[in-house]
């Protein structure tokens, strides 16, 4: 360790000398990168750190034990204990090297896909493998590859579970999660065969399908070469309606669009250059033609129309934009479409990884889709910059009849003839370009106003949009980025992207949401980093008001976080230099806001001041030739006037938001003249903090002022008051000091005493020395007087008692002396004789708690502050340079400094000699002395009293606050006779002891590290002496056991919390640290991948590494004998009477259990004795608690030897019936049966070939250690024991347990419990015993509704596992449950074409042949693949044989439990129980599940051999029309049919005979009450199932539904067969196929039906016929072919067949038909009874299914026809519901993505039914459906099909009814609001036009002067539209509008006058006035900005308009 040299210190000195710790050569000499970074780590710490080449070697040995566990097969403990000692290594910081570091990531690899590794060690492994193949720069695909074939095949094994599996793990994710870790080392050559295994998976009729194929695609394909599958998946994509699939898709986009922009990346070539070496037995390497991707010319990347995007593609990317931003319209819900379709996927999808927000997805697609890659347009000066506009299109002709043709001049073409030919985009960005048409779109909906849950989506949209835009700008500064040139961001695009942005983020600042504030926030941050001069400036603008209180709060509020987030624009000099002038005027505004009544105001201003504080030097600044003064004038004072802001007027031509330029001198002169105010400005804000303090609360006993909010107020001013300390000038501080002492010396407040201690500390940490001077006589006088006259006098030992005021000088002045007692030791020195004085008459005369207790803590600041290293201070810059002369007279040209690693310099505080002798005497003049009295008080023959009882807490006290200040001082060393006694008694059970990892100390700056060195002995003896005592004290207190000791045993725990746990980094908690340096990394961090940092940071990042080396040398802890009494001191204080004192104690416990090694084993014995009979209850609830800490139940039960002794104490509690003392036993039970999994050890006998190699090849690596093998055979050796007796332990353990369930004295929830750990307990790798069987059999009938649950459970697993056994082919099968069905074969799919793939649908309608099945497999039950194409083979079934037992005889280790289970189930009296409680009452209406898999389960074990015993009792159940009897007999039907699926064929055709009979029952049901149960039923049976299995209900059900007659008079009967045939085809999915035909031919016939819950039926049936008749296009179902086709095929070529045509007859019909059924329509009441309206909300009902379920798109091919019919049923007004239905769908269609070659159809459609349509109520309802259309596909809408929407708006402008136009007119703004905009001039112009040339005549009453002031409404309404369409902003023609236009006509028409009878209707005035009060409302936020856009005439008109004009006025119009 380097001491400073005592001959260099001097009174005053800042620091030791700045001189480097030695550095290892080998670390100082390198130029490896790695290395530097070490180097840098080891030039900030003062200490030496260990040669690199001593760490390698330490790592090769945790390498070395690594490979050995593996080798040995030890995963837990040995590779845990290995693999955590390799985590604490990383902390350090050392390299690891390239090849070990792959071969360590194979082994983690190998062992996360090993079949059957425990979770526990998979997550271990999952999150190395994470942290070591992290980082891209250290290892790439040229360095590494790895199969992915092992993650699929235990994922895809695992995914979904059979309805019998109920145990759900976490395997899925962790395979998912390490999959996702390393799809960069999968080898791009694997892309066909994976393509090839996940593609044949997906099947459009299961979402679940879909989304896991998606998932398996998305997560394993390589991203480095997609353009053989990018256009594939985007074919998929569109065609499937999810939000499910959407978020994946968009994170992988997002993923493929960031890697791309290098394109290199996806250079063909590199494929055959990567070695392909990672194939596991299963991968193949396919390699499928790609003729059509070969290029002739060298790879230029992936580059597209849009980054990577084809112009399709992108459109189609912006559309699923627009809808992801969940922005609802008046529309309904029309965003739920995809959300309603996800409804249908199982749970099981979301036990995967879920993808990231698609809102960071979308922000990465569009920032890493930007370049300069289409013609610029002129550079936008809008606030939301938008597209050029056309040519004005002045020449259109004005209409030439009075009477007409106004709606053609109001719709004529726009621009015609004028348009531009060449495209151009913003900053000629196409992908910027589609970004500012997004913000423009969603504008309004960042207002405040406006604003809801999409709020915060937008905000955080714009936050990612500019951290992901800054982070690829500074990538591409970087000399090795490989971004081409021409492919960069530019400086314009920059800027466009800022004003694009900077309009709503301006709005949404004042939002009153705190995530959108926090969004807003951090966007302002990254905009005021990319263009501060165009974010700056507007909020200064803002700040003004809001800061003079001239506003709301909240306002001032979001003005003051907005400040806080541009703050680097004021403070650093190289983000923004002329930024800094602002910051003095902002800091005087800022003043008032520290207000302790405004807690949020001051928390923000706080925060602001912090911020800016660590980047600037706060003190005057020396004019060019003038010397600085030394000397401040403290008289002087603050101005009572609020300072100015000064925002200059902008000359004309200056951007909004800019400023005029000065030269960088220019503005430092600006800024001399402001830096001048500083002193005024910290002597008034210290007067403001001091103002808070003086007005807090009284304190309470805890020493806090008020409340939560008050500490933290406290704690935030003095953090802002503290970074304004370290940062004074010389004269400033010396101020500061002044005002702080006189202050703090003529003042006592007993309600800031915690206050002062932390202001005086504020200005302590800047300069120890001046204040300790100060200070320390003053208070050191105080204290001593104030003792003197009594104070502390009155004893007090309660944590509760409040201060006496009389002693409030006295804690006073402690609070100050504590604090000046801060950051530098060696300033103390000079005071140690008074300070040890100081020490003992404290200690003599402090008798009340808060005075002894502060005295203390006043010792423990004193002696840390000697003893400690830690940095001495944080300024902004490096001390060399705060003190050049250049820094003092220029240091406003350093603000904002920021630094690279190794430019900073640290300076420290490591304890010298003379603070060792210090701490030592203060410990053996005052602590030796205290500790023998506190020796004497536990003589015999004390009298134990009051005083006793004060006088043991104030010396204890005293005692503990000294050792708890040198947790660094003594290293603890252990001898090898202590590790090894250690070892023996550690919790780890049976292992070797080399496999137990131990640490070596490393250097981490303790003062005393030798052992032999006298202070090191008296120290650590002292110590020992210490502990003696407290396990003396704790005896003797327990034995005393009074009520009136409970605070002398809180101090005792506290104490041995001290003595145990304070040690190390226990101060300096390196989690704790490590959370602050991610804080402050975030805070401070500018953009991604920032590389210099402010210097605190560093001094951050010091601190942390430097807890990192405590924190090692914390590990491993003495646990000596003295260690262990302590230890049983606790456990037994964890028992104790008092509440208070138990919690302390178990709290304590846990930190003991997770610091020491063998506390839980060493605890366990004492907390089960405490539960034996005959224990006091407390103690007793005291040991449960305890056992209840997860470190206790989790050891305890997880530990199968200890569990058995475990459990017969938790159930040995039945003896107290308490009711507290049995919840807490109920508590420990959940606890713990979290922790009781399967036993199961067949890891052990899987043999993984790859992790034998990875263990090999690591130990290659690592160099040759004396007997390795030795250790592996030992380990090898230990671990086959271990496991042996884990298994003896398991088979106690059940023994035990069903010892305690069978005895009839245990009590029922006990038994409870009992059952589910025997159930837990079940096994698949050891057979099961048949007690445990017949006892989890008989519990199935158990009275106890919950016994029968986990029993039923119990009976399904026992199924599972004898049949797992029995069909597994070794212990791969055994791990992954997988069963080998004799029956079951796979067959070569031969014959790839649909004609195959659909013979083979049509099969199923075909009756088997079973003597054909037996021989050839013709039973399909799963149809795996050929929906979008084929896989290699297929699973089909042979029918069983027709005699002999498929299965039988069982795996022969199962035949005992076969043998009882037998004798259980061909008993009848078994039945007729189980019979019993199945019939019994309950709230469900379908069949239960877990019954009839219960039943399955005995079935498919024992054939039909129970079935004889169990018919009658069925028979009896079916006779009974009870409900739930008819529910059990549904139950034992569904479990005997499923379970008899592979009995002997004559066993099947017996049960078919007895149950056919028994389906006329089941259909003559009459009951509402039944029917869902026997759904249900029918449900459960052709699950999965081949119908040919059940050809007699297919055959019952058919014909029922053939027969049925849809009119008949019985709806009932209908509904029934209806029901029943529901089940049968939603069940059968895509093997319905063969009837769709029959069965639509027969609905449609029964269209006029009658009745309509029978149309409701049919609408599902066209619903469900139309989903399963969708089938993809490729030319052939293969997946090489499909993937090339969607390559090559034109991109409106329908490859995913998703277009509707299936009912293209069907839908032509009924267009034909129903103006038919129109004419036939019954008037009035009776219109609902018509055929048309019937059929018309069938319809209706029929494509809202369809547009939400997953084929969404195929809808449109019916609703395009059906459109004009649609749009008639919404104006029927005698039928409200076919009304609301068709609406409602027209809304709900608008949310779904629709297919492009529909977008221009469906608008014409709607377009024609605006203009031709007769009913002017017709135009009403479809003109807000425009809106929503455009609002929603605004990207797919073509210009032309734009220009035509908004001409037919504007139409209707001129429609003869006043709503109609008023309808118009809000369309045409919302549509102008969201569109580009380009034909704004056009329309402005023709509207100013027509109002200037309508001529209204003289004669009223004249028919001309109704259609004149018609005409003349509609340019009003039009010239209203455009400017509503600019909410807010400005242009440059609105003025002009405004005031000249609309202000003329604010009194038209004269309402109210007898001769304007028309007039009345055309309210002109109300609509001018509107526009004026909407126009007020969106632009009062912004006036003072949009003001400057007005002359002085034309705000004198506006103000006319908004306000009114005055009466007299109004006069001289009238008349």
């Amino acid at each position: 360790m380097n001491i400073p040299d005592l001959s260099t210190l001097s009174i005053g000195d800042t620091g030791p000398p700045q001189c480097s710790p030695h550095i290892p050569s080998d670390i100082m000499d390198s130029s490896d990168r790695y290395m530097v970074k070490l180097r840098n780590y080891a030039k900030s710490i003062p200490y030496s750190v260990e040669p690199n080449s001593k760490m390698q070697e330490m790592l090769d040995f945790i390498l070395l034990r690594i490979a050995q566990s593996v080798e040995a097969k030890d995963y837990d403990p040995g590779l845990l204990q290995w693999d955590s000692m390799l985590t604490y290594w990383c902390m350090l910081k050392y390299p690891i090297p390239k090849e070990k570091r792959i071969a360590l990531i194979k082994i983690y690899f190998n062992i996360c896909t090993t079949p059957g590794m425990p979770n526990h060690i998979v997550a271990a492994c999952a999150d190395g493998l994470q942290v070591l193949a992290r980082s891209k720069k250290k290892l790439s695909i040229e360095d590494m590859r790895l199969p992915w074939m092992p993650i699929y095949k235990i994922l895809s094994k695992d995914l979904f579970l059979t309805r019998r599996q109920f145990e759900i793990s976490q395997t899925s994710w962790y395979m998912g999660y390490v999959a996702e870790n390393i799809r960069r080392f999968f080898h791009p050559a694997a892309i066909d065969e994976m393509l090839a295994t996940f593609l044949p998976m997906m099947n459009g009729t299961s979402l679940n399908s879909i989304l896991a194929s998606q998932y398996y695609m998305l997560t394993f394909l390589p991203l480095s070469h997609p353009q053989s599958y990018l256009p594939m998946l985007f074919r998929v994509w569109e065609s499937i309606n999810s939000y499910m699939f959407d978020d994946r898709m968009l994170q992988f986009l997002a993923r493929l669009a960031e890697i791309h922009v290098d394109p290199t990346v996806s250079d063909p070539h590199r494929i055959q250059d990567i070695p392909d070496d990672a194939r596991s037995e299963e991968e193949g390497r396919p390699n499928w033609s790609k003729e059509d991707l070969e290029m002739k010319w060298r790879w230029s990347g992936l580059f597209s129309d849009v980054g990577i995007f084809s112009e399709t593609e992108w459109n189609f990317i912006m559309a699923k934009c627009m809808a992801s931003m969940e922005i609802p319209l008046a529309d309904a819900g029309s965003l739920t479409t995809g959300p309603n379709a996800d409804g249908q996927a199982t749970f099981e999808m979301n036990r995967l990884p879920k993808p990231n927000w698609r809102i960071a997805s979308l922000a990465r697609i569009f920032v890493y889709s930007m370049a300069p890659d289409g013609l610029p347009g002129p550079a936008s000066t809008a606030p939301t910059p938008q597209f050029t506009p056309l040519a004005s299109g002045a020449s259109t002709p004005l209409p030439q009849q009075q009477n007409g043709g106004l709606g053609d001049y109001l719709s004529s073409p726009l621009g015609k003839g004028n348009r531009l030919k060449t495209k151009t985009y913003l900053a000629g960005c196409k992908a910027l370009d589609s970004l500012a048409k997004l913000i423009a779109s969603t504008e309004s909906f960042f207002h405040p106003t406006n604003s809801g849950s999409w709020t915060s989506d937008l905000s955080a949209f714009i936050k990612y949009l500019v951290y992901d835009f800054n982070k690829r700008w500074y990538e591409e500064q970087q000399a090795d980025c490989k971004t081409p040139t021409h492919r960069r961001l530019t400086k314009e695009i920059k800027r466009e992207l800022v004003k694009c942005l900077r309009t709503v983020t301006l709005l949404a600042m004042f939002s009153q949401d705190t995530t959108t504030i926090s969004n807003i926030q951090s966007c302002m941050k990254s905009m005021s980093i990319m263009e501060p001069d165009l974010v700056l400036h507007p909020i200064l603008e803002r700040a003004v008001p809001a800061l003079e209180a001239l506003v709301e709060t909240h306002r001032t509020i979001a003005v003051i976080k907005a400040l806080g987030a541009v703050a680097p624009a004021m403070v650093c000099r190289h983000v923004y230099y002329p930024g800094a002038k602002h910051l003095i005027p902002i800091l005087d505004l800022l003043l008032p806001g520290i207000d302790l009544n405004d807690p949020p105001k001051t928390f923000c201003t706080t925060s602001f001041i912090s911020e800016i504080a660590q980047y600037i030097k706060f003190g005057e600044l020396a004019h060019p030739g003038i010397t600085m003064g030394d000397g401040v004038d403290l008289s002087h004072s603050t101005s009572t006037e609020l300072p100015v802001l000064e925002m200059e007027q902008f000359p004309e031509g200056v951007e909004l938001g800019g400023e005029q330029q000065l030269s960088n001198e220019e503005e430092d002169a600006i800024l001399r003249d402001t830096a001048g105010t500083f002193a005024d400005w910290v002597a008034a804000f210290l007067r403001r903090v001091i103002l808070l303090f003086e007005n807090l609360p009284e304190e309470g006993p805890n020493g806090s002022a008020g409340g939560a909010t008050e500490v933290q107020l406290v704690d935030s001013v003095s953090g802002a008051f503290s970074q304004i300390c370290i940062h004074l000038s010389e004269p400033l501080y010396d101020m500061v000091l002044g005002l702080v002492y006189d202050y703090a010396t003529q003042n006592v407040r007993s309600n800031a005493v915690r206050a002062i201690h932390q202001l005086v500390e504020c200005v302590a940490n800047a300069n120890p020395a001046k204040t300790l001077d100060r200070f320390l006589p003053f208070c050191e006088r105080s204290i001593r007087t104030e003792l003197e006259h009594g104070a502390s006098s009155l004893r007090i030992t309660s944590s509760h008692s409040t201060p006496l005021p009389s002693d409030a000088t006295l804690h006073w002045n402690l609070a100050i002396l504590r604090g000046a007692m801060y950051n530098d030791g060696r300033v103390t020195l000079k005071y140690s004789d008074r300070l040890i004085s100081l020490f003992r008459l404290l200690n003599e005369k402090t008798f009340s708690k808060r005075g002894y207790s502060s005295s203390g803590k006043l010792l423990s600041s004193t002696l840390l502050t000697l003893s400690h290293t830690y940095p001495l201070e944080n300024k902004f810059v490096n001390p060399d340079e705060w003190d050049s002369e250049e820094f003092k007279t220029n240091h406003h040209k350093f603000w904002g400094k920021l630094y690279r690693p190794e430019d900073v310099k640290l300076t420290w505080h490591v304890p010298n000699a003379e603070e060792i002798d210090l701490v030592l005497r203060i410990f053996r003049e005052v602590i030796e002395p205290i500790l023998d009295k506190l020796h004497g008080l536990l003589e015999p023959g004390i009298v134990r009293d009051e005083v006793w009882r004060n006088d043991f807490c104030r010396h204890l006290s005293f005692v503990r606050n000294a050792f708890s200040g040198i947790p660094t001082l003594a290293k603890e060393v252990l001898t090898p006779e202590e590790l090894r006694a250690t070892m023996e008694s550690s919790d780890i059970l049976f292992e070797i002891p080399e496999m137990i990892a131990t640490i070596e100390p490393l250097n981490s700056g303790f003062a005393l590290s030798d052992p032999a060195d006298p202070r090191h002995q008296y120290i650590t003896s002292l110590r020992r002496k210490f502990g003696e005592f407290l396990h003396k004290a704790s005896v003797s207190l327990q034995q005393q056991g009074e009520e009136n000791t409970v605070d002398a045993v809180h101090g005792l725990l506290r104490s041995i919390r001290t003595f145990l746990l304070e040690y190390g980094d226990s101060r300096d908690s390196y989690y704790l640290q490590s959370d602050r340096y991610v804080t402050e990394q975030n805070i401070a961090r500018h953009y991604a991948g920032q590389k210099v940092w402010p210097r605190a940071l560093y001094v951050r990042r010091a601190r942390l590494y430097h807890a990192a080396r405590l924190r090692w040398n914390s590990i491993e802890r003495r646990r000596g004998p003295l260690e262990d009494l302590l230890i049983d001191d606790v456990t037994q204080w964890s028992m104790w009477n008092y509440a208070t004192v138990r919690e302390s104690s178990q709290a304590l416990l846990e930190s003991l259990c997770n610091t020491f090694d063998g506390v839980r084993r060493r605890c366990l014995p004492a907390l089960y004795k405490a539960l034996e009979p005959g224990t006091e209850d407390d103690r007793m609830k005291g040991a449960l608690w305890t056992l209840n800490l997860s470190v206790f139940a989790k050891y305890a039960s997880g530990q199968p030897t200890l569990a058995t002794e475990f459990v017969k104490k938790l159930f040995a509690c039945q003896h107290n019936e308490k009711a507290s003392i049995q919840d807490c036993v109920a508590s420990l039970s959940e606890t713990c049966m979290s922790n009781f999994g399967e036993p199961c050890h067949v890891v052990y006998d899987v043999e993984n070939n790859d992790l034998s190699a990875a263990a090999y090849a690591l130990k290659s690596l690592v160099p040759a250690k004396a007997q390795v093998d030795d250790i592996v055979m030992k380990c090898r050796k230990q671990r086959i024991d271990r496991i042996s007796k884990f298994d003896q332990a398991v088979s106690q353990t059940t023994e035990t347990l069903l010892e305690i369930a069978n005895n009839s004295r245990t009590h029922w929830r006990y038994a409870i419990v009992a059952v589910r750990l025997l159930r837990s307990l079940l096994r698949r790798d050891v057979p099961l015993t048949p007690d445990h069987v017949r006892y989890l059999f008989d519990k199935t009938f158990d009275s106890n509704a919950s016994m029968r649950y986990y029993s039923q459970r119990a009976v399904m697993k026992i199924s599972r596992f004898i049949k797992l056994r029995s069909l597994a082919r070794g212990p791969v099968d055994l791990a992954l449950e997988q069963n080998h069905n004799p029956l079951r074969k796979k067959l070569p799919i031969e014959d790839c074409t649909r004609e195959s793939a659909e013979r083979a649908l049509r099969d199923y309608r075909i009756p088997l042949d079973l003597g054909r099945a037996q021989q050839e497999p013709l039973i399909r039950d799963k149809i795996s693949s050929g929906w979008l194409v084929c896989g290699n083979t297929a699973d089909y079934f042979l029918a069983p044989h027709p005699t002999k037992s498929t299965f039988q005889p069982w795996n022969a280790g199962s035949d005992d439990a076969v043998t009882a289970i037998r004798a259980i189930a061909t008993d009848a009296a078994f039945w007729k129980k189980l019979s019993t409680h199945y019939s019994t009452e309950n709230s469900s209406d379908v069949i239960l599940q877990d019954n009839l898999c219960c039943v399955k389960s005995i079935f498919q074990l024992l054939d039909d051999e129970p079935l004889e015993v169990l018919k009658p009792i069925v028979e009896e159940l079916l006779q009974d029309k009870d409900k739930n009897k008819q529910r059990a007999a549904a139950e034992f039907l569904a479990g005997i049919i499923a379970g008899s699926k592979h009995w002997p064929t004559e066993s099947q055709v017996k049960l078919w005979k007895w149950f056919t009979p028994m389906m006329d029952t089941i259909f003559n049901q009459k009951s509402n009450e039944s029917l869902s149960v026997w759904s249900s039923f029918f449900e459960h049976v052709f699950y999965n199932k081949d119908p040919r299995r059940l050809q007699p209900i297919v055959d019952r059900i058919i014909s029922e539904f053939e027969t049925v007659d849809f009119n008949g008079e019985s709806t009932f009967e209908i509904i029934q067969v209806l029901c029943f045939f529901r089940a049968f085809y939603e069940q059968l999915a895509i093997k319905f196929t063969p009837w769709v035909e029959d069965v639509l031919t027969r609905c449609w016939a029964g269209l006029k039906c009658e009745h309509e819950d029978v149309l409701a039926y049919f609408s599902e049936i066209f619903a469900f016929c139309g989903k399963v008749m969708w089938r993809p296009n490729p030319s052939l179902l293969t997946p090489e072919t499909f993937v090339r086709e969607c390559r090559t095929l034109p991109e409106f070529a329908d490859i995913m067949g998703s277009r509707g045509v299936f009912y293209e007859e069907r839908v032509a019909e009924l267009v034909q038909r129903f103006p038919e059924w129109r004419k036939e329509r019954l008037p009035g009441v009776r219109a609902f009874q018509s055929t048309y309206d019937r059929v018309g909300i069938l319809v209706c009902k029929w494509l809202f299914q369809l547009i939400h379920d997953t084929n969404a798109g195929s809808a449109f091919d019916c609703i395009l026809p059906l459109m004009p019919e649609l749009i008639r049923f919404t104006e029927v007004n005698d039928n409200d519901e076919l009304a609301y239905r068709a609406k409602l769908l027209m809304v709900r269609m608008c949310g779904v993505i629709i297919p492009r070659q529909f977008i221009d159809p469906l608008l014409d459609e709607i377009f024609t039914a605006i203009t031709s349509f007769p009913s002017w109520k017709v135009r009403l309802k479809i003109l807000p459906l425009v809106q929503v259309f455009y609002f929603r596909q605004s990207f797919l809408i073509g210009d032309k099909k734009l220009v035509e929407m908004i001409e037919v708006i504007c139409r209707c402008l001129d429609d003869e009814v006043v709503e109609v136009r008023e309808m118009a007119a809000t369309t045409l703004s919302g549509i102008l609001r969201l569109s580009p905009r380009r034909s704004i001039i056009a329309l402005k112009d023709r509207f100013v036009r027509l109002i200037k040339n309508v001529k209204l005549p003289q004669d009223r009453k004249s028919p001309a002067y109704g259609i004149a002031l018609r005409q003349l409404h509609a340019a009003i309404l039009g010239v209203c539209a455009l400017i509503d369409s600019y909410p807010y902003t400005i242009e440059r023609w609105m003025p002009e509008l405004l005031t000249n236009v609309l202000a003329e006509h604010t009194y038209d028409p004269l309402s109210g006058t007898r001769q304007a009878t028309e007039a009345k209707q055309i309210p002109i005035s109300t609509t001018v006035r509107k526009c004026a009060s909407t126009f007020r409302k969106t632009h009062q936020d912004t006036w003072h900005e949009d003001s400057k856009k007005f002359s002085e005439e034309q705000l004198a008109a506006l103000s006319t308009l908004l306000s009114g004009s005055s009466y007299c006025e109004l006069i001289t119009r009238v008349v």
